[in-house]
């Protein structure tokens, strides 16, 4: 499995792995088949967010087959610029292999490079296994030498 940032040639992965994701989860933003996400929609997504320096899309990989993916859309205004919002799924028959793990570990070092330190997610009580990884990472983290616990 590999971890890297998208590509615009990941296009159409993306919006299959997103659209999977949705299919399969019951704790996505979208019910199944209420988005119709396209390669042509994710390729404008994909070219926007190369663009700011405050935003990225990271993926798993594994057999040339994006298996997840971790969204940080950042502020936009100079009160915010430190601050991102995470959209994350995983494909369900990837859940509890580390993908997610290993995800949050380069969002984590991508942040820290941008100077992010706030990062924000919003995440259903009974999503217990996402939860579980949201709080082992934070458990990881250390806030920068310049920000005070």
């Amino acid at each position: 499995m590999s971890i890297r940032h998208i590509t615009l040639s990941d296009a159409q992965s993306l919006a299959d792995l997103i659209t999977q994701v949705e299919n399969d989860s019951d704790y996505m933003l979208f019910e199944p088949g209420e988005r119709q996400t396209s390669a042509e929609a994710q390729f404008k997504r994909i070219e926007a967010i190369q663009k700011e320096d405050h935003s990225a899309i990271i993926v798993a990989e594994q057999n040339n087959r994006l298996i997840g993916f971790v969204m940080a859309i950042g502020g936009a205004a100079k009160r915010n610029r430190h601050s991102v919002y995470l959209v994350a799924g995983i494909l369900k028959e990837h859940r509890g292999q580390g993908s997610g793990t290993m995800l949050f570990e380069e969002l984590d070092r991508w942040a820290r490079e941008q100077d992010i330190h706030r990062l924000e997610l919003t995440a259903v009580i009974h999503n217990h296994a996402g939860i579980a990884l949201y709080k082992k990472r934070i458990s990881k983290l250390k806030a920068p030498k310049n920000i005070r616990s």
